[in-house]
């Protein structure tokens, strides 16, 4: 499923629409998958059948591994493409000291013994580059294949505007090249007011770092305005959260366990067209991933870009 916008210098750019899960537990229980689909192999072929993008959550928790993009990207056809979602310690969340390489965590010792989390911070600079090496070599084989999208950089809520957090995602860029990135905040401050949101998105522009337009419930602490830009001429990214009345549960699938009425949806046809005038690339992901929402969702909206 991918449609042309118009793009730069009247060129064509594709809106490529996926979900952020095709493994999830409540997924696989939805029927959505017929029922002689059984295995991870044939899971993914039959996704890839439906989408042509999707996006990798599980590298958040747990770094990826060279073994797993192998496979992925053998069992996808060529215009297939995984977004990848950063290590949480790349992102500056916290990271639980299991989720660490295992002859990082021996290295490290007493240093990470009794800790529930661990931050950037915690460790010293040396580990932390490992970690960025390891979690790049991870995703090469996607890269060889053509099929890596985009590595996805989301910002915990205290990731506020300043100077120091601007640089950090210029490190980010700079490190994951060649690989291409995109930031998602959940801070306001990068949004507060007109005169904020032309900054945060003139800085985003002058080093083409995509933004990612965020679909979230809105009035909590990590939430951010629905702000339609394209920051950068070879991709723009759209995340699809749900609106949840419960977005600060500790559950996950009450927090994104939103299924979206299509008249949500209409709206938002032409604001992607728009983004897909202005980058080569639009990416588009529903991640309101319980049970087939978010693909049910997914298949509604490529259905209004058909009808646009």
């Amino acid at each position: 499923m991918s449609w042309p916008g118009r793009g730069e210098d009247g060129g064509v750019g594709q809106i490529l629409i996926g979900t952020a899960s095709w493994t999830d537990r409540t997924l696989l229980e939805s029927g959505w998958y017929p029922s002689d689909v059984t295995t991870p192999e044939e899971r993914l072929r039959f996704y890839a059948e439906q989408f042509p993008l999707v996006e990798v959550d599980s590298t958040y928790y747990t770094p990826p591994n060279e073994r797993n993009s192998e496979l992925w990207a053998a069992r996808t056809p060529e215009y297939f493409r995984f977004n990848i979602k950063a290590f949480s310690l790349l992102t500056q969340h916290p990271t639980r000291p299991g989720a660490l390489y295992k002859d990082l965590r021996a290295k490290l010792g007493e240093d990470v013994a009794g800790k529930k989390h661990l931050y950037p911070k915690d460790l010293d600079d040396k580990t932390v580059d490992e970690v960025w090496e390891r979690f790049l070599s991870a995703l090469e084989p996607l890269h060889e294949a053509g099929k890596l999208g985009t590595l996805l950089f989301q910002f915990p809520q205290w990731f506020t505007i300043r100077r120091a957090n601007k640089d950090y995602i210029l490190q980010c860029k700079e490190r994951a090249a060649p690989y291409r990135i995109c930031v998602e905040f959940r801070s306001s401050t990068w949004f507060s007011d007109d005169e904020t949101t032309a900054e945060t998105l003139d800085f985003l522009r002058s080093y083409a770092v995509p933004y990612v337009v965020v679909d979230m419930p809105q009035g909590h602490r990590s939430s951010v305005p629905p702000v339609v830009a394209s920051t950068a001429p070879d991709l723009a990214v759209v995340r699809f959260h749900g609106h949840s009345d419960k977005w600060e549960s500790r559950d996950i699938y009450e927090r994104f366990g939103y299924l979206y009425d299509e008249k949500e949806l209409e709206p938002w046809a032409p604001r992607l067209q728009e983004l897909a005038e202005q980058s080569q690339e639009t990416h588009v992901l529903l991640n309101n991933c319980y049970r087939n929402y978010a693909q049910t969702n997914a298949t509604q909206l490529a259905a209004l870009l058909t009808t646009d």
